[in-house]
């Protein structure tokens, strides 16, 4: 991947998948990585991992108090990102709607659509007030389709698209928000959906050689474009 401007990149959900895969190769690149994750160890591994300029916090961004603080001591340290990717997300077991528990449905509801507003509430003021900034928010194949048993995920990332789009009408010029659909990338997402078939798809990894260039590209001339990395 060819060397670029260096940029502050936030990301959620950085202790697995996609985005451990965004977070090291990014980091790889020369660009500051900040992320949040769930998990203490998987956050403390990274960050010995990554270490400064790097800056990695135990979070849940269902909590909008602890997104707030989060982002107040970020943006005072690194400045307003240029690059916000909304990716922390979770599926919900494979059933039908009306089998799944209502607290597994509020669980993927929290996550997948208010953890993503918490985090834009709280960053794109000072993203606003730079006059730049390009916000991200991972949607799905199933955000543009659907299948049966994942009824949850479906809803939340059909939201994020029309969220995201709603939100590029919003959004001063200089900036952009953008629904971008990974791909099909197997990883413990996909295996709880796909089970072994998910191994016939790339790794987290290999996709991230495609999708970093890729989203590095997108600026004000995307905003509101629904597109998915190749």
């Amino acid at each position: 991947m060819a060397s670029v401007e260096r940029k502050v990149v936030v990301i959620t959900g950085v202790t697995r998948g996609l985005g451990r895969a965004l977070a090291e190769a990014l980091a790889k690149l020369g660009h500051t990585v900040v992320g949040c994750g769930r998990s203490p160890e998987q956050i403390t591994h990274l960050g010995s991992e990554l270490q400064h300029p790097h800056d990695f916090t135990v979070l849940d961004v269902t909590y909008d108090s602890a997104v707030n603080a989060w982002a107040k001591r970020v943006i005072e340290r690194h400045g307003a990102p240029d690059l916000l990717v909304n990716n922390a997300a979770l599926i919900n077991q494979n059933a039908p709607l009306w089998q799944i528990p209502a607290a597994e449905f509020d669980r993927v509801i929290d996550v997948n659509i208010k953890g993503v507003a918490n985090v834009i509430r709280h960053f794109v003021p000072a993203m606003i007030a730079r006059g730049s900034g390009v916000i991200i928010n991972f949607s799905s194949g199933w955000g543009r389709s659907v299948a049966p048993e994942v009824a949850p995920y479906c809803a939340t990332k059909w939201a994020i698209e029309g969220l995201t789009r709603a939100l590029a009408q919003e959004l001063p010029q200089g900036l952009a928000a953008i629904p971008v659909s990974p791909g099909i990338i197997d990883t413990e997402m996909l295996r709880s959906c796909f089970g072994n078939s998910a191994s016939s798809h790339p790794g987290p990894e290999q996709w991230a050689q495609t999708a970093i260039p890729f989203l590095l590209r997108l600026g004000p001339k995307d905003n509101g474009k629904p597109l998915s990395v190749r």
